[in-house]
């Protein structure tokens, strides 16, 4: 890679997390919709349980509504895992002396997202943690006119000192001054 040129990878919906909840609510959701329409139909489609007994008013009808809602996330997660939503990277370039964050979104005329920042509009490279219930702990870029823009993919939050090291990094990179938010 170019000294003058960072390119930063950007993982997107394809993650082990969105893989496992998808399977996850497609064997739930079909599991309920089952039990729901055996109840209904008083023929035993789910061959490890017997959901013939339930009552259908409101049993079958409330194990219907959770089966249906859960295959519909389901599918959402899995449109997302298929077209890869978030993943991009992040180009920081010297040479044209530009930011550019590039990521995909939902299909359409938008799909591809590009943010491009002059480097002489970045006032400095921004940390925020948070913990808590919801840590988060993201790295901005801080431009001049108060905007913060964040650089970090949406994840698991990664350890501090990792944290600190790319933003140190980031900035070193760039030239510019390191701030806590």
């Amino acid at each position: 890679m170019n000294k003058d040129i960072r390119q930063d990878k950007i993982v997107g919906s394809r993650r082990f997390s969105n893989y496992f909840w998808t399977f996850f609510l497609f064997v739930g959701g079909t599991s309920f919709l089952l039990a729901g329409l055996s109840s209904y139909l008083k023929i035993n489609l789910l061959p490890f349980a017997n959901p013939v007994e339930l009552v259908f008013i409101p049993q079958g009808v409330v194990m219907m509504f959770y089966g249906t809602l859960s295959l519909s996330i389901g599918i959402y997660t899995l449109l997302t895992v298929i077209w890869d939503i978030g993943s991009g990277y992040n180009e920081y370039n010297k040479i044209e002396n530009l930011v550019k964050i590039v990521r995909k979104g939902f299909p359409g005329k938008n799909r591809e997202i590009l943010l491009t920042y002059p480097l002489n509009n970045i006032q400095a490279i921004g940390i925020k943690i948070s913990d808590g219930l919801n840590p988060k702990r993201i790295i901005y870029l801080c431009l001049k006119d108060e905007r913060k823009i964040p650089l970090t993919p949406v994840e698991q939050p990664s350890s501090i000192s990792n944290l600190e090291e790319n933003a140190a990094d980031l900035a070193k990179f760039l030239e510019l001054k390191l701030e806590n938010l």
